[in-house]
């Protein structure tokens, strides 16, 4: 017989198949109203592993319908919206899938940055009004050679990162809860006093309690007039107001975002701002990669029922 898996959220297609011909599915993202009630009360009892994704909510109330879930196998980097205290209080392992989406998302990170000092959307209008012809050249930007880009996290993410940002000519800082063994970029103990230092600051931390508001309007000042803040993490990371007030006053010069507080509808008075160059969320959709991440689910389920070492376990 085949294991029983819940699916909370599904993968791509082709790997949903195989899901299918290994599983027992039970599907849960299918389900609205008392259909959903149904399936939980159907796969509960014997469902030891759900495919879930960053954007479902596991907490205690889901968990209680699940006595029998020992793994749920998330198909994204973030889980903000798990309780992965209670989910290890209750013996449930969790796995993501972060290591699958660290060069494209590297490489947005990268893109953004330049985009935004380089002023590449405004550019780009200036140059499709007619503006070109009847104002002339587009206004002088800076360099990225020689510049100062700190990094909060030096994680995985923020380390592949600042390998580009070295390519570009870009000296580097960090800061995190310790300094990193081994690295030779320059530490800083809090992001307050890596934004002083820094042109450009990229925020590269998971999301969640703990780094929620960690970009705050006391960062965004040190960053100062000349400075650009650059966010591939989550929305929650920074204080959105406090850098709508900055961008609008102008006591940062310009940000670039793959994140937000609102998805998918950002604040009204963000998207309005003409120094801001907008991504909808979209660091690691190329196909590459969101093949990657759910391969890498199916090889985390693979091993839980194979009773091997689950290969990238969060909690």
């Amino acid at each position: 017989m085949k294991p029983d898996v819940i699916v909370a959220y599904p993968l791509r297609p082709r790997h949903m198949e195989i899901l299918e011909d290994t599983y027992t599915l039970h599907r849960l993202d299918l389900a609205q109203g008392a259909e959903r009630d149904a399936v939980l009360d159907a796969a509960g009892g014997i469902a030891s592993a759900m495919v879930v994704n960053g954007h479902v909510t596991v907490d205690k109330a889901l968990l209680d319908r699940l006595p029998a879930l020992r793994l749920a196998a998330c198909s994204s980097a973030g889980f903000d919206l798990m309780d992965v205290e209670e989910m290890t209080r209750r013996g449930v392992a969790l796995t993501n899938t972060a290591p699958a989406l660290v060069d494209d998302v590297a490489d947005m990170g990268l893109l953004l940055t330049l985009a935004t000092r380089r002023r590449l959307i405004e550019a780009d209008a200036y140059v499709r009004s007619g503006d070109w012809g009847r104002k002339g050249m587009f206004p002088l930007t800076t360099s990225a050679a020689g510049k100062r880009a700190g990094i909060v996290g030096l994680g995985n993410l923020g380390s592949a990162v600042a390998r580009r940002y070295e390519a570009l000519g870009l000296e580097i800082g960090y800061s995190g809860r310790r300094p990193k063994p081994g690295v030779g970029y320059r530490y800083f103990p809090d992001p307050v006093s890596l934004a002083e230092w820094a042109d450009i600051l990229l925020v590269a931390t998971p999301g969640g309690p703990e780094t929620e508001g960690l970009i705050s309007a006391a960062v965004l000042e040190a960053l100062g007039p000349g400075g650009s803040f650059i966010n591939i993490a989550r929305g929650t990371v920074v204080d959105e107001a406090a850098l709508i007030d900055a961008l609008r006053e102008g006591r940062i010069a310009s940000a670039g975002l793959d994140v937000y507080l609102n998805e998918p509808a950002p604040d009204p008075a963000l998207t309005a701002l003409d120094n801001v160059v907008l991504y909808p969320h979209h660091a690691s959709g190329t196909e590459e990669t969101r093949d990657r991440m759910a391969q890498m689910t199916l090889d985390n389920l693979a091993a839980f029922f194979a009773g091997e070492p689950l290969l990238t376990r969060v909690n």
